[in-house]
């Protein structure tokens, strides 16, 4: 949980990718909590996403703005109920600046950032997330990473395969990491979740909330 005896610093893990403990505080933790909790009630419910093969992903996922479904974006959740998603909101893309700019500092990158959706997972204490890249966005902009309740090992690695290298990070309720530029095709994943590490003042006293933000580039 966020609130350590000694503060964790600002890291640069890797070139472009940036980790800032502690960085959301207990109101704004409590306010993506309530706000991920309506999304996950619809109009298309949180799920756990079946991927070709026909596995199912131990994460249960919802979507804002646009619908990603492996491996491509819509604006209906056509593999669950063909409805719309939720629309993406304005507080959001401010959010997703002010992140940039905690990251990489105030400048006309952080300033422009447009992000148009969000994948919202929640992790109960069993789930884990492979090694992947994040690229069936046409932008190039970076993706905004945000941790609620549960901590994590988040696996950071490089760009050309699953292996190593690659460098473990716990991820922390409250915590930002954001990754762009060299960095933005890095394979990652979540190997472990540390259960019962939850946060109750953010209304999530077990299981994890990884909220990503992201500019698609599509029309």
């Amino acid at each position: 949980m966020s609130g350590t005896l000694f503060p964790r610093e600002r890291a640069v893990v890797a070139d472009g990718a940036v980790h800032v403990p502690d960085w959301l505080p207990p109101e704004r933790r409590r306010a993506l909590v309530d706000a991920c909790r309506a999304w996950a009630r619809g109009p298309v419910p949180l799920r756990h996403t079946v991927l070709p093969g026909g596995g199912a992903m131990s994460v249960r996922t919802v979507c804002v703005g646009w619908h990603w479904q492996p491996y491509r974006y819509s604006r209906t959740a056509d593999d669950v109920n063909g409805a719309r998603v939720a629309d993406f909101p304005g507080w959001l893309v401010g959010l997703g600046r002010e992140a940039l700019a905690a990251a990489y500092g105030d400048g006309p990158e952080s300033r422009g950032y447009t992000p148009d959706t969000a994948l919202v997972n929640f992790y109960d204490s069993a789930a884990r997330m492979g090694m992947h890249q994040d690229r069936q966005e046409r932008s190039p902009a970076p993706v905004v990473s945000l941790s609620i309740g549960d901590a994590c090992v988040f696996r950071f690695g490089n760009t050309a395969n699953r292996g190593r290298p690659y460098a473990d990070v716990e991820l922390r309720s409250g915590d930002l990491f954001v990754f762009g530029g060299p960095s933005r095709l890095a394979y990652h994943g979540v190997p472990k979740v540390l259960a019962e590490s939850g946060d109750p003042s953010a209304g999530l006293p077990r299981g994890r909330l990884n909220i990503t933000l992201r500019e698609t580039g599509l029309r």
